[in-house]
């Protein structure tokens, strides 16, 4: 017989969150019998809601940015590196005034929530932030990215980012403990579940799998990267829930060791060992160096005698989580940082100067062009660009199968994969970054037969049917920097129209001048991909 022991399953041993204080409004201690209460105005949970919702959408935390601000001092970052963290930290400075959103996937609003059993609310809690989360979305220059089923294959925008996902757990106390986060599509799409076994639980085998798994994450989802490894848990839900949180720093205070209760803890010196991992696949911050990630988070859980399982996850360069709580002293939301600029050096860092491109010039010759400079190379492009994603992509395809011909606008200019968020008062464009380009891959070998997609503009790594069609019709895909959607916004694109599809909303088509675009040349006309030859 043993003594029945209960372990909190995830023991965060300390806070040292910097919060905000909101307002002192809507809560009140109250008695009842020989308990103390704290009753809490449904309107409280509202309010914070959407205040955390605006802030993370356009501001971000100091310990990224210094993290940022950390690549450009590092004399062993390589010019990519260094590109990408100044072009981050330039789009942090222009999201921070609250126009601009530092991406253009606004993401999925996500609560997560610990809920002190002292805590009355008289209301469904999920109601009453989903709420704040709706001002927010309505209020601001926010996508409304939520895409909800009418039948199994109809589907529509929700119009508003609804509905969010919402989870409220129980715990003991007279505090309401909060983490919100906008999870945007790229980085929610490289979470991986890995059913394993004990035989993966020993140092070679472990190391062996890292490295080859690494590579699955790609550069999609905007890094460089905080990266979560979660080995264990007592069912796949628990792991990926973990990865989440982890990725988010939620549980940067676990303890560092286990016990035979089974706590959670992290694993500082494997920590160590995948960092150096990810610095020597030299995929870097998105096209080539050290970069590939900030910091890493490896948590150890407990696990089924005959499970094992290994999540993997990111929290990308929009790192937007934040905590907030509800005590009986107020209302309070984490302090983020509103002065970003202060991490930017005084001079931008030196980089050989860009090809420039003009994409006003007839297809032929811009592939012309482009066909004289290998791989890697840097461009600055000037012109018209059409833009389209999935759906848009989904309906043309539907046409060259009903026996229609290619859009001309397909075949004579440039498609960037995009979504803009909406465009503030007196601005051309609203955020308006790239999208992940490997949704697209299954189209573009058609697409090209045709004559369309001859160049294409997004970012991330894409597969080997992409480099055969560029090989086979001559074609070229250009990578685009993943984050600074808020500076492209701003900086780069001049004007914004509808030319098709219209009713698609988010997802019709549009075409927009760029100047001083910046890409690199990713895959070419003579099927040599960037990513195949890190």
């Amino acid at each position: 017989m043993i003594d029945f022991i209960y372990q909190d399953p995830y023991p965060i041993l300390k806070d040292d969150t910097q919060y905000r204080k909101i307002t002192s409004d809507f809560v009140k201690v109250e008695q009842f019998g020989e308990r103390e209460v704290l009753t809490v105005d449904p309107k409280g949970l509202e309010l914070l809601a959407e205040e955390a919702l605006t802030d993370v959408s356009f501001m971000l935390r100091t310990t990224h940015l210094q993290k940022l601000r950390k690549i450009l001092d590092d004399p062993e970052a390589t010019d990519n590196d260094r590109f990408v963290a100044y072009n981050l930290l330039q789009n942090a400075s222009v999201a921070a005034e609250g126009q601009l959103p530092s991406c253009q996937d606004t993401g999925t609003a996500i609560v997560m929530a610990k809920k002190g059993e002292s805590i009355y609310t008289g209301v469904d809690d999920a109601e009453w932030l989903s709420r704040g989360i709706f001002n927010t979305y309505q209020k601001r220059n926010l996508r409304y990215s939520q895409i909800v089923p009418i039948s199994m294959f109809e589907e529509k925008n929700s119009g508003s980012n609804l509905p969010a996902q919402i989870d409220i757990y129980a715990k003991k106390g007279t505090s309401y403990e909060f983490l919100f986060m906008a999870k945007g599509g790229g980085s929610a799409n490289k979470t991986y579940l890995y059913q394993q076994t004990k035989s993966l639980l020993n140092e070679k085998s472990m190391d062996a799998f890292v490295r080859a798994k690494i590579k699955d994450l790609g550069t999609s989802a905007c890094p460089p990267y905080h990266l979560a490894l979660v080995i264990g848990g007592t069912s796949a839900e628990a792991n990926l829930s973990a990865v989440k949180k982890a990725s988010a720093g939620y549980y940067d205070h676990l303890p560092t060791s286990g016990n035979m209760a089974g706590q959670a803890f992290r694993d500082i010196e494997w920590e160590e060992k995948v960092q150096k991992i990810c610095q020597e696949s030299a995929i870097g911050a998105q096209f080539g160096g050290k970069y590939f990630t900030h910091d890493v988070r490896v948590i150890r859980l407990p696990r089924h005698a005959a499970s094992c399982p290994v999540g993997l996850g990111v929290s990308c360069s929009a790192d937007r989580n934040i905590k907030g709580k509800i005590t009986k002293d107020g209302i309070f939301v984490e302090q983020l940082e509103v002065n970003p600029k202060q991490f930017l050096p005084e001079t931008a860092p030196h980089l050989e100067a860009p090809v420039e491109i003009d994409l006003n010039m007839p297809m032929a010759d811009i592939l012309a062009k482009l066909t004289q400079y290998p791989i890697k190379t840097r461009l600055k492009l000037n012109g018209t660009v059409i833009v389209a994603r999935d759906i848009a992509h989904a309906k043309i395809m539907e046409m060259l199968e009903a026996g229609k011909p290619m859009p001309e606008y397909f075949k004579n200019h440039p498609v960037y994969y995009a979504g803009p968020a909406k465009t503030p008062e007196g601005m051309a464009s609203g955020s308006f970054g790239p999208t992940t380009a490997g949704r697209m891959d299954v189209y573009v070998d058609e697409f090209q037969k045709h004559g369309g997609s001859m160049i294409m503009l997004a970012k991330g790594n894409r597969t080997k049917q992409v480099t055969d069609a560029c090989n086979k019709y001559g074609g070229f895909y250009l990578g685009s920097i993943g984050g600074p959607a808020a500076i492209l916004a701003q900086d780069n694109i001049l004007k914004v129209e509808v030319v098709d599809f219209e009713e698609l909303g988010m997802e019709a088509v549009r075409k927009i001048t760029v100047k001083d675009f910046p890409a690199f040349i990713i895959t070419d006309d003579k099927g040599n991909d960037f990513f195949e030859n890190l």
